[in-house]
């Protein structure tokens, strides 16, 4: 194995982790420092956990008998469904390629990690996915909607066909949901099976780590119980909570990413050898003739992207573009286009 890696980025454009390019304002970054300022520290995690549980509940309109629980990230909630499901025989599968840590927790936990290749364009292989689930009859089945590193959202009927055929838990990863032009919540109440997954990473509190699972109470309550206590601390809850309450600045925030989403993706249609698949996330997957040619001469130019060439034989040549401000991806372009 190797250690989760992060590019190093000073001096450069980071354009490489889906994070939210916008910081709060002064006067709002003033008032958070005088919050912050006023929490115990002395004390453990308490009620104020409780009430961002109720605060997130509402923003996500979480259906009525469900249950929500808090993670350090959503990798400690990945982690935690590898926990409670390892059980003799227990195995994990996800589409591939997809999110690393699907697999990486199974791998951790000591359980059996099946991946199914998605087609060239990067859809659900219905086939594939019932036969493998068929065979090797899951614990959990991982769905991300939209996809990393591909950025699409799937097809719902043959999503529904694979919630209907999975004998374990289907979990429904929305990381990216800020930017999606629709949600799997409205569904996930008709399944007692069915987890979603959601984070406030994207939301724009990327360095906060607050992941959070929605799903049946009884079936959450489960999981809960392998999780660590105090997991959530109490600078994170209260940056978290005071988020949620201006959470109209963070929506216009997202509504801006998404319009500059549209503006990358006409100059990149623009771009000869250059293809790109539609988004609907805060990132871009485009194909150019030589991905390690184009992503050094990016970074030599000051831009730093995600080469996501080596990570399955269907991302060859594939750099994962990073949505950022306008004048970031004005530059960005910018440097692709000289570097290809």
């Amino acid at each position: 194995m190797h250690a989760y890696a992060i590019q190093e980025s000073r001096g450069l454009v980071k354009l490489d982790a889906m994070e939210n390019p916008h910081r709060l304002s002064p006067d709002l970054r003033r008032q958070l420092g005088e919050r912050l300022a006023e929490v115990a520290l002395n004390r453990y995690p308490g009620a104020r956990i409780d009430e961002l549980r109720a605060a997130l509940a509402r923003h996500a309109k979480m259906p009525e008998g469900f249950s929500l629980m808090l993670g350090n990230g959503s990798d400690e909630l990945i982690s935690l469904v590898a926990m409670a499901c390892d059980v003799p025989g227990a195995s994990i599968l996800a589409p591939l390629p997809g999110f690393v840590m699907y697999a990486m927790s199974a791998q951790l936990q000591g359980l059996k990690f099946i991946g199914v290749d998605l087609t060239p364009d990067f859809e659900l292989d219905e086939r594939a996915m019932l036969a493998a689930i068929e065979q090797h009859q899951p614990s959990v089945v991982y769905l991300a909607y939209p996809n990393n590193p591909t950025a699409n959202l799937w097809d719902d009927a043959v999503i529904e066909k694979i919630v209907q055929a999975a004998p374990g838990l289907v979990v429904i990863d929305e990381a990216y949901q800020p930017f999606a032009s629709r949600s799997y919540i409205d569904r996930v109440a008709k399944h007692e099976h069915v987890l979603l997954m959601r984070t406030m990473s994207k939301f724009g509190l990327a360095g906060v780590r607050i992941g959070y699972m929605m799903g049946p109470a009884a079936l959450v309550a489960e999981i809960d119980k392998v999780r660590p206590p105090y997991n959530i601390s109490v600078l994170n809850c209260e940056a978290a909570l005071f988020a949620l309450e201006h959470e109209s600045v963070f929506a216009a925030q997202a509504q801006e990413i998404r319009e500059e989403r549209s503006r990358i993706q006409r100059e990149l249609s623009r771009m000869p050898g250059v293809k790109a698949w539609p988004s609907d996330a805060n990132m871009i997957l485009v194909r150019v003739p030589d991905a390690a040619r184009a992503f050094d001469g990016m970074k030599a130019r000051g831009v730093l992207v995600k080469n996501v060439s080596r990570m399955h034989p269907l991302l060859a040549n594939c750099l994962r573009l990073t949505v950022g401000t306008a004048d970031e991806n004005t530059q960005m372009l910018a440097a692709l286009q000289a570097s290809l």
